[in-house]
């Protein structure tokens, strides 16, 4: 039996679907790396360049669905899925800090459950950036953050759904509650502390104007 033409049809495509998935998984990589350095540059307060960067990190994702369009089994092997959950990540991080609508999974492009998980990471760099708004004394926007990592919280606790479906979304909404949870406390302290500073330094200033009055 000759299966030499087979073989080369064998090969041909597994030629192709390697060359797709090398593309694929560069973009991949391309993408989450500029997710990493656009949340650092969010949290840097280097706004343009975060924005810029979250803008890179998309088009690098759009290009490896695209390589990978012909070949759904290796679109579908995780690394697209990963590289999708961390643009959410970024993208829903850039809102967060701007105050602007959150963008839709319809919008990214992304499966529902990349973007969940990132709304979940996400919790944590919302934390972050709270953590930099109270060291500045930035209690209202403070507040604001906190509604909206709680918000965030109500849609993640409400996909009751197996981690079959979700891949693994229970796991980072219990870590995301404890996130929250510990920030609201972070939160109660450092409002309760300048409270106390405050009156401190009003009777200070009562006393001294006292004490400066003629006997």
């Amino acid at each position: 039996m000759d299966l030499s033409r087979l073989s080369d049809e064998l090969r041909g495509i597994l030629d192709s679907k390697t060359e797709a998935r090398e593309r694929g998984l560069a973009s991949s990589r391309s993408a989450i790396r500029a997710c990493g350095n656009a949340i650092r540059a969010l949290h840097r307060l280097e706004l343009d360049e975060g924005t810029a960067l979250v803008s890179e990190a998309q088009r690098k994702l759009d290009e490896a669905r695209s390589a990978l369009a012909g070949h759904p089994d290796m679109l579908h092997a995780g690394f697209v899925h990963d590289a999708e959950k961390e643009v959410a990540e970024a993208r829903i991080t850039l809102a967060l800090v701007t105050g602007d609508d959150f963008p839709s999974f319809e919008d990214l492009g992304v499966s529902a459950q990349a973007y969940l998980k990132g709304m979940a990471e996400a919790v944590g760099e919302a934390r972050r950036h709270l953590l930099d708004l109270l060291r500045r004394g930035e209690f209202e926007r403070c507040e604001a953050m906190l509604a909206s990592m709680d918000d965030i919280y109500n849609v993640l606790v409400s996909m009751d759904y197996p981690d079959g479906i979700t891949f693994g979304l229970r796991r980072l909404t219990d870590v995301a509650r404890s996130i929250i949870e510990r920030t609201r406390g972070d939160f109660t302290t450092s409002v309760i502390q300048s409270s106390l500073r405050d009156t401190i330094k009003d009777h200070a200033e009562l006393l001294k104007g006292a004490n400066s009055e003629p006997g």
